[in-house]
């Protein structure tokens, strides 16, 4: 949604909150009138929002739902509730009330919190509540509130938990600026307690400043589960009353948590897991490394719309080293799956990066302001003391040991330095360089990368990169590539590495993801294992759009090299050959394949022209020619367009591809296409599409085309027919035209 658009949707929307629901139905007819695109978008933040009218108005503190303010204190210093001495009240929340406590029984100060009258009294939040003690309870962990009791006086539903001294981070960012090595230990500790929660199937879900302590000896604590959700049952805890007993759960389209620390996902009403966390520890980072939010606005819903839609402001003006900068951007990834898969795996980045910052300081403290006059202090004295004196050995290895006591322990850090450094250079990098004897990645599927521009114009760039990142590695040595069909069949869902691989039988998976501001280009990739979800490999491309044609083949190199694949010389050149010079040209046939593969008779009109105007910008791209030699072949097959036309058309196109480049596959296939369909010349389409085969052994469509080929003009080859069809099938698993043509003989 662009903000031209969003600003549409907000004036509407805000309009709408002030109305009662009863008002809006009216409200909405008048207001979007036809226009039942921008209707169903309000629509949607109005159902995602609940009771929204209250929600954009208050703070959404917990639920979205009343939050306690103005009330009076259920309780007063000096009362008691049970073995509890009641000193102080120090919080309210969006769940109850919190009163610092002296446990008599155990002589020792705890915090009560205290479910208030208004919520006690509805029986689905009292088991929310109840649900927040039992869940958390199970978590004993250094860096989790603990929980001691969970029980009920006189009618007053309460949690006994540990009371921490200290401040909230929200009270540690107010302060000032935070240092970066305070930022990165909060960070780390924060992450160790979500490992440890996660590893129990519980989420917070509402990760914030203020649900952050840090005691006075700097040891880090989170509070309130109250939004913690049980990822999954535990099939071993077999409950016999599971029938019978009501059950608590949150409707999709219900907001938990804090907007600005909200994930996309939670924003907008959706099925939330580990990665949710993931993604408020990096923004709590974020703020303290700038002291500022990475998504805000003047209004809550301004504040979705951010999170959403925009990206945050580099924090290299915060001294922020390149690879925290990393770490933060890839916690605050739009997609869940683009984001660190688990609290784990960021937990050992940033205990890698605090070594490296300990070690830094290290160094920094051997440096003594004294030490430099101290040094020219001692050469002085020797070289003025001229009275020879004798000494033993064991007194001359002390001279020496104090002497050089400096040098050697600056040595042994800088040792050590070197000895982590390359250590975390393997971890992070682990491409060939580093492990020279590792196997090459053999198979991968390149997944549609996701446009993350907020305009759907430039749906083409992300899904043409994609495809043309398909085509080049295809043309790769030993390497099995799946084909776009199979590959967009997950175009806009959830990335799972370890499914995707089982499904289409890959070793590896690289995911994408473009951003396009203005004359500015920015491509994000991972080369993810699919067996263990490790990162093998990540890169950031930034880049003016005028250099869209040399990214690409930087890409394709950059891969290939983290394929740990050895290119012949002839294999790198064929590997990053470049069709055209000319971007805008270049541009237009990613718009051509785009309509294209749209599949209607309207988008293969559209993608016609779009190959046309390349060819007008360059009357030498043989690819432009090759992708309208399809266009027509599928007009064709499947329009109004007469096939004496259409096919004709093609059929020329193909051979002026041809004629500027003989070693386009896609051409001698497009020719085939022909031959077989429409001129009956099966030696002659066989003849191409044997062609295109021995140029790229991982195309898809001419292994299909000539398994088909083969089958219908000799019966015989029966056997030979269904091999290749299998082999067209391998490459393209999810495509339903090739497994159709596989079980057709």
């Amino acid at each position: 949604m662009n903000s031209d658009r969003w600003q549409q949707v907000k004036e509407v929307l805000d309009a709408a909150l002030k109305r009662s629901p009863e008002e809006r139905v009216r409200f909405l007819d008048e207001a979007c009138q036809n226009d039942d695109e921008l209707r169903g978008e309000v629509e949607t933040f109005l159902s995602s929002f609940g009771d929204a009218g209250s929600f954009l108005e208050k703070p959404a503190v917990g639920e979205v739902a009343e939050v306690i303010v103005n009330q009076e204190d259920k309780l007063t210093g000096g009362q008691s509730l049970g073995r509890y001495k009641i000193l102080k009240q120090i919080g309210k929340g969006g769940m109850g009330e919190v009163y610092l406590s002296e446990d008599t029984r155990l002589r020792r100060q705890v915090a009560l919190k205290v479910l208030p009258e208004n919520i006690a009294s509805d029986k689905e939040r009292l088991l929310r509540f109840e649900r927040e003690a039992y869940s958390a309870s199970a978590l004993n962990h250094p860096n989790i509130l603990t929980i001691f009791e969970f029980g009920t006086e006189n009618e007053v539903h309460f949690i006994a938990t540990e009371y921490v001294e200290g401040e909230t981070l929200r009270e540690a960012i107010n302060a000032g600026e935070m240092s970066l090595t305070d930022a990165v230990n909060i960070a780390e500790q924060t992450a160790f307690a979500l490992s440890a929660a996660h590893a129990a199937s519980i989420i917070h879900r509402d990760i914030k400043p203020e649900n952050i302590m840090i005691r006075r000896d700097g040891i880090v604590k989170i509070l309130d589960f109250g939004l913690a959700k049980l990822l999954q049952e535990k099939t071993e805890n077999i409950d016999t009353e599971a029938a019978t007993r009501a059950q608590v759960k949150t409707q999709v389209g219900m907001i938990l948590g804090t907007v600005a620390y909200m994930s996309p996902e939670q924003a907008r009403g959706k099925e939330t897991d580990a990665r949710t966390d993931i993604w408020s520890l990096g923004v709590l980072l974020y703020e303290m490394l700038s002291g500022k939010q990475p998504f805000s606005g003047e209004t809550a819903s301004d504040t979705i719309a951010s999170t959403l839609t925009s990206e945050p402001v580099p924090l290299d003006e915060h001294n922020a080293p390149a690879e925290l900068q990393r770490i933060v951007k890839k916690t605050l990834q739009k997609s869940a799956g683009e984001r660190y898969q688990t609290a784990k795996d960021l937990l050992v980045d940033l205990r890698q990066l605090k070594k490296r910052l300990e070690i830094d300081a290290e160094i920094e403290r051997t440096e003594s302001p004294n030490e430099g006059k101290a040094n020219t202090q001692l050469i002085n004295a020797t070289t003025t003391d001229k009275t020879p004196h004798a000494v033993s050995s064991a007194e001359y290895i002390t001279s020496e040991i104090k002497q050089h006591k400096r040098g050697f322990a600056i040595g042994l850090i800088i040792l050590l330095l070197a000895t982590i450094g390359v250590g975390s250079w393997f971890y992070v990098n682990r491409d060939s360089s580093n492990y020279p004897n590792a196997a090459p990645i053999e198979s991968i599927a390149v997944m549609p990368f996701v446009n993350a521009s907020g305009n759907s114009d430039m749906e083409y760039l992300s899904d043409g990169m994609t495809e043309s990142l398909i085509t080049s590695l295809s043309q790769l040595p030993k390497l099995n590539v799946k084909a776009r069909s199979s590959v967009f069949h997950y175009k806009g869902k959830e990335i799972k590495p370890n499914k995707v691989g089982q499904e289409l039988s890959v070793q590896a998976i690289l995911t994408g993801r473009v951003v396009q501001r203005g004359e500015q280009l920015t491509l994000s990739l991972e080369l993810v294992d699919t067996k263990t979800e490790n990162v093998l490999w990540s890169e950031q491309y930034n880049r003016k759009q005028t250099d869209l044609v040399s990214l690409q083949n930087e890409i394709v190199r950059d891969v290939s090299n983290k394929l740990r694949t050895k290119l012949s010389g002839s294999d790198e050149q064929r590997l990053t050959k470049n069709y055209t010079e000319n971007t805008e040209a270049y541009q237009l046939y990613l718009k051509g394949r785009y309509q294209l593969n749209k599949r209607t008779e309207e988008d293969f009109k559209r993608g016609i022209e779009f190959f046309k105007q390349a060819i007008e910008q360059d009357p030498n791209y043989a690819l432009a020619y090759a992708g309208l030699a399809e266009a027509y072949n599928q007009m064709g097959l499947w329009t109004t367009l007469p096939p004496s036309e259409s096919f004709p058309k093609a059929k020329a196109a193909a051979e002026r591809a041809l004629q500027l480049d003989d070693t386009l596959a896609e051409a001698h296939t497009a020719l085939a296409f022909t031959k077989f369909q429409y001129e009956w010349d099966f030696t002659g389409a066989e003849r191409e599409s044997q062609r295109a085969i021995s140029l790229n052994p991982s195309y898809a469509a001419a292994r299909e085309l000539h398994g088909y080929q083969m089958y219908l003009a000799n019966p015989h080859r029966f056997d030979e027919a269904i091999r290749e069809l299998k082999t067209a099938q391998e490459i393209d698993p999810l495509s339903l035209s090739v497994g159709f043509n596989v079980i057709l003989p």
